[in-house]
């Protein structure tokens, strides 16, 4: 949170899937509801909290999920099944977790951003930013990109409609190890993505010496 602290953001907003991965399940909750920062249920949490069954998993992550439910205390458990699907924020705002239509779908290219535009043609929403791909990534509706001051920040003008996934912190999965975030500046209405160097060995370490999936451990460092 070194980085975070450093901005002084007026609001944080977690869009997911704070469970379900990696050694920690209890101590990322216990921050997450010690600072009250707003946070989203992710598939993984729903999951990892017992809600839902991991049907759709594949074998590690299944893994993964049964190790946490197993040691998610229960009071954060009971917290992770109470978090909200979408929440909307300013005048023209909406966090999710997969997509403003589903929890559980992936907008990971132009045909998938296509159908959320339209999904959202009829509200108010200018911005809509999103997890659960792993994937940063922005997509402007009208298909030409906002003008940009630098590589990783833009200018989002009022005619056009993004959809905005600021990347994962605790497990990025394009080739960038370091835990990854986005900021959003309502007055000046630009957005600009961020990474943070964190001791990825030490997550992995971890990962292992619980026993978990070897394969989530190396992803940590290969950062995909």
């Amino acid at each position: 949170m070194g980085k975070l602290e450093a901005i002084a953001p007026d609001q944080i907003v977690c869009l997911g899937d704070v469970a379900g991965y990696n050694a920690n399940p209890n101590e990322v909750v216990d921050l997450l509801r010690e600072r009250e920062i707003p946070t989203l249920m992710g598939n993984h949490d729903a999951a990892a909290s017992g809600l839902e069954e991991p049907w759709f998993f594949n074998e590690r992550a299944q893994a993964a999920i049964a190790w946490q439910c197993d040691r998610l205390r229960d009071d954060n458990r009971q917290w992770l099944k109470s978090l909200p699907v979408q929440i909307p924020f300013g005048e023209s705002f909406l966090a999710v977790h997969g997509s403003p239509g589903s929890r559980d779908h992936y907008i990971l290219d132009w045909l998938d951003a296509i159908g959320q535009f339209e999904f959202l043609a009829n509200t108010p929403v200018r911005a809509c930013f999103f997890g659960h791909s792993h994937l940063a990534g922005l997509f402007a509706e009208k298909g030409t990109r906002p003008s940009a001051e630098s590589i990783t920040r833009y200018t989002l003008t009022a005619q056009n409609r993004y959809l905005i996934n600021p990347g994962s912190v605790g497990q990025p999965r394009d080739g960038d190890p370091r835990a990854a975030f986005g900021l959003l500046e309502m007055q000046s209405m630009t957005f600009e993505f961020h990474r943070v160097e964190y001791n990825t060995l030490l997550a992995a370490r971890k990962v292992v010496d619980a026993g978990l999936p070897v394969i989530l451990a190396r992803r940590l460092d290969r950062g995909r």
